[in-house]
């Protein structure tokens, strides 16, 4: 009895362990390619423009379909200056390369999709429960087996967001599914060049509204960003950026990693890297 008592602890703690790093799930990523290939080649079957103080680019809600299945995405074509803030679809693109080759898993698949003879990023629509936003409005609590889980989701999006420089990540385009995993939206405003963006990372204890460290970091992920150099980005990111912005994303990743031995040096190796 107690063996079959402590099989089934171990069975739970390591079920609990799996969900508590993941954002999307294992079956949901290997489903990746076929649903690349699927917002690249279905047909559009309904349209319908987005407005209003949340849809700041105005993107359009695609309906798409084919062979039997039928999801949403967002389709984006902005470009340039708009409102004071550089814009780009490609950069929805790039920021899913970067999700994918540091198997982030926060990012819906993103490609480039032809709409109304325009050129422009659609996105995989996510169902999801509220934003980040609504929680914060309504003040949701998480739920306490979620908490250790939650917090590591948000050091991730943290150093994500320094890495590739996102300078518009607000409480909106954080998605909150069902079963309270973190889901990225909106990076037409990311990979920026400007000093702002190379010489300082946007979450550290300077922040803003106060410090916002990335406190805990897979290891794993740690050593992909020291892998990284000008061939290998290029390689994964192919013409979705620029040769400046590439050297941005170099700038913040060594700005990263001394920020990590600060931290480490700080709590201890043990505490920051799992």
């Amino acid at each position: 009895m107690r063996k079959k008592l402590a099989f089934l602890f171990v069975c739970c703690f390591l079920g609990f362990f799996a969900q508590a790093f993941a954002q999307f799930l294992p079956e949901e990523v290997a489903e990746r390619p076929k649903w690349e290939e699927f917002l690249k080649t279905a047909e559009i079957v309904g349209q319908v423009q987005l407005t209003g103080p949340d849809s700041v680019t105005n993107p359009w809600r695609l309906t798409l379909s084919k062979d039997g299945v039928t999801n949403d995405a967002i389709w984006k074509n902005i470009e340039g200056m708009q409102k004071g803030y550089k814009e780009g679809w490609k950069y929805e693109i790039a920021a899913y390369l970067f999700d994918k080759y540091l198997e982030l898993n926060m990012v819906s698949p993103t490609v480039e999709k032809e709409f109304r003879r325009d050129r422009g990023s659609a996105q995989w629509w996510i169902e999801s429960e509220m934003s980040l936003k609504t929680k914060n409005e309504k003040n949701i609590k998480t739920p306490s087996i979620k908490v250790f889980s939650w917090n590591r989701a948000t050091f991730l999006h943290r150093f994500f967001d320094n890495l590739i420089g996102n300078e518009d990540r607000h409480a909106n385009n954080i998605r909150i599914t069902k079963d309270w995993r973190m889901i990225l939206i909106d990076h037409s405003r990311s990979f920026r060049t400007s000093k702002k963006f190379t010489q300082e990372l946007i979450y550290t204890e300077k922040h803003k509204e106060g410090p916002k460290l990335m406190k805990e970091l897979p290891r794993a992920m740690v050593e992909k960003i020291k892998a990284l150099n000008h061939d290998v980005i290029k390689g994964f990111v192919g013409d979705t950026l620029d040769e400046d912005e590439i050297n941005g994303v170099l700038k913040r990743r060594d700005l990263i990693l001394k920020e990590i031995d600060k931290l480490i040096k700080q709590f201890g190796e043990e505490n920051v890297l799992y």
